[in-house]
């Protein structure tokens, strides 16, 4: 399947953050509906756990009992994302949601965020907590950590639950033009210099890209804040902003890119239960993928959740989490 499918779709909405807002809304399409259903709630009420982690610390969700249910989270997000997905999994298992290293309430430590560095440190919390049987729920970056982890520790993975995911056919990008006016985007933020000006000194990621692009319904200020929470200076960004210079584009970086490869063909190779949550249009995952994965995947399901771009949990998240915990009752 041919790229771009929705991920051109997702490169021409960043690529209008520098756009003047008078202008973004006449510059889009027709925005989908607002979502309708139960309250969309803002607390994050579950009791916060430390585990120290290659000599820093990281900070997760513990609720329930029985086999672990890992939810990963993306860029620029934390388990603030899955608060009202939570409640629906834990009768069905021990839900544990992780803030990746440098992001949410984890640690900061000086390291370089790259992606197999947050592999590392993720492998290392879940042996940590001795995981195993684990059955992963994964998003944007999370996806790719966890199809990785995954394919090399098969043998501790029984499932797996994806949305928005960085995997084939949506990645690798073959080149900046492919992305249209997104590719400029990608340039700016891959660029020394102008990227830390966009995303270390302007935080946009957490202050445009997540709250007014990537999702339907427009967020609280209490949510806002909560995302904006774990970035408060420059220094803490650099997460969000080596995460958008580790998509693989034109081959490079060349080490995530092969490993986004693999983890394409191991996703059509294994056998293991998987769920795929998508939206219409989507980002990195709409109907388009939906369809090429139904066909070319092992039993796979995939649930269509309803209008939505990237960060769908926060559109849908009762309708997620009602279908997620269906699937688990049946796949337990």
């Amino acid at each position: 399947m041919n790229y771009p499918i929705r991920a051109i779709r997702y490169a021409l909405v960043i690529a209008m953050i520098t756009l003047p807002i008078s202008l973004r809304v006449s510059a889009q399409d027709s925005p989908p509906p607002k979502p309708t259903g139960p309250a969309i709630s803002p607390e994050f009420s579950f009791e916060g756990h430390y585990v120290r982690v290659k000599g820093s610390k990281m900070y997760y969700v513990d609720e329930g009992e029985g086999d672990p249910i890992l939810f990963l989270h993306g860029n620029p997000t934390s388990s603030y994302l899955w608060r009202n997905v939570i409640p629906y999994a834990t009768p069905h298992g021990r839900v544990i949601a992780v803030d990746l290293i440098g992001m949410g309430q984890s640690g900061k430590p000086d390291v370089d965020y790259r992606f197999t560095t947050h592999a590392q440190y993720l492998e290392a919390f879940i042996d940590a907590l001795k995981l195993t049987n684990i059955t992963l729920v994964v998003h944007d970056w999370g996806s790719a950590l966890g199809m990785d982890f995954a394919r090399r520790n098969p043998d501790r993975v029984n499932g797996i639950v994806f949305m928005e995911a960085i995997v084939p056919p949506a990645m690798p990008i073959p080149s900046y033009e492919a992305m249209g006016d997104g590719g400029e985007f990608f340039r700016n933020v891959r660029t020394p210099g102008i990227g830390e000006e966009m995303i270390l000194q302007n935080n946009m990621f957490v202050e445009v890209v997540l709250p007014d692009l990537g999702t339907v319904r427009t967020l609280t200020d209490a949510e806002r804040q909560a995302y904006r929470a774990p970035y408060p200076t420059p220094g803490s960004r650099k997460p969000t902003l080596v995460w958008p210079r580790e998509v693989p584009i034109a081959g490079e970086p060349a080490d995530v890119l092969a490993i986004i490869e693999r983890n394409g063909v191991w996703l059509h190779q294994t056998s293991i239960p998987k769920l795929m949550f998508y939206a219409d249009p989507g980002a990195f995952g709409g109907p388009e993928v939906a369809t090429y994965f139904a066909e070319n995947l092992k039993n796979i399901e995939t649930n269509y959740v309803g209008p939505g771009y990237h960060f769908i949990q926060e559109d849908h998240p009762h309708l997620i989490g009602r279908q997620l915990a269906d699937w688990l009752r049946r796949h337990k």
